[in-house]
Order: C-alpha cells, then sequence, then structure tokens
C-alpha cells in the first residue's frame, strides 16, 4: 500500500473549519460526528469511547495548538481522518499546557499498526512546521484547508 498521503485519507466534507467545542468532550463528541456523517456504518458511541480510551493514557495534544486524538476500532475497512480547527483554542489537557487548535482525528482498523503508525507520524511532521499550522489558521473554509494540505504534500 505504500505511504498514504494526509490528503488522500482526508475528504474536504471530512474538514470543520469551526468547531464549536469549548472542552475536550465536547470536541471529540464534534469530531466524531463529522466522522459519522461521512461514514455512517460507524458507531458514534463506539468511536467516542475508543478516543477517550486512548486519552486515559496520556492526551494526544502533542503541544504547539495541535491534538491528533486516534484509535483503533474492528470491523473498519480502511483508515479514516477528520480535520478540525478551534478558532478560540480549546484546553485539551495538552503537554505544553496551551490550548489546541488543529486537530486531526485518527480512526484506524485494529489489525494495520503500521499505517496507523505511518500515518500519525506524517502528520506529527506536517504539523511541526509553524508555517503550515499559520497557514492553517488563516484559511477561509474547508476548501481552502484542504488546499493547504494538498499544496504541502505536493
Amino acid at each position: 500500500m505504500g505511504s498514504m498521503k494526509i490528503s488522500e485519507l482526508l475528504s474536504p466534507q471530512a474538514i470543520v473549519a469551526d468547531l464549536q467545542a469549548k472542552d475536550k468532550t465536547r470536541a471529540l463528541a464534534e469530531l466524531t460526528d463529522t466522522l459519522i456523517a461521512c461514514e455512517p456504518s460507524l458507531s458514534r458511541e463506539n468511536v467516542i469511547a475508543v478516543l477517550q480510551e486512548r486519552e486515559k493514557l496520556g492526551s494526544t495534544g502533542i503541544g504547539d495548538g495541535v491534538a491528533i486524538p486516534h484509535g483503533k476500532l474492528a470491523g473498519i475497512p480502511e483508515l479514516k481522518l477528520v480535520f478540525g480547527r478551534s478558532q478560540g483554542g480549546i484546553d485539551f489537557e495538552s503537554m505544553d499546557g496551551q490550548p489546541a487548535y488543529l486537530f486531526f482525528l485518527l480512526i484506524a482498523p485494529e489489525e494495520s499498526v503500521g499505517v496507523h503508525l505511518k500515518t500519525l507520524a506524517r502528520i506529527s511532521k506536517l504539523l511541526k512546521d509553524s508555517i503550515v499550522r499559520k497557514k492553517l489558521m488563516d484559511a477561509v473554509d474547508q476548501q481552502d484547508i484542504y488546499q493547504v494540505i494538498l499544496d504541502e504534500e505536493a
């Protein structure tokens, strides 16, 4: 399968340009709702449960205003991504104590260890770049956000 690009795993419909959530629990729910809208076969309860389990091990807020909530689910054919942006910032209990603004939610098939880890690494590498983070924050709408990611991966 090789290395999948973020832009190949993420559809523009799976981008929330303006998250309304003000706290971590609601942020996870809002991102999950977007995932379910794109993948109606998934169970909302199951997705939220695996994400919250993962957060118990330590926040997926990696700092620099970025969080990558993720988990594994049985019975899904391929990895799913959702991107969310909060203009006001959300307390995600991040490692650096700062609010999170940019979110990638990742749900992977239970058996896909390699792809899962590669995608997490790819996302964190993309968002380590402060210029990319600024472009994502400045983007006008979901299409514009998607274009930033396409351009960065080109």
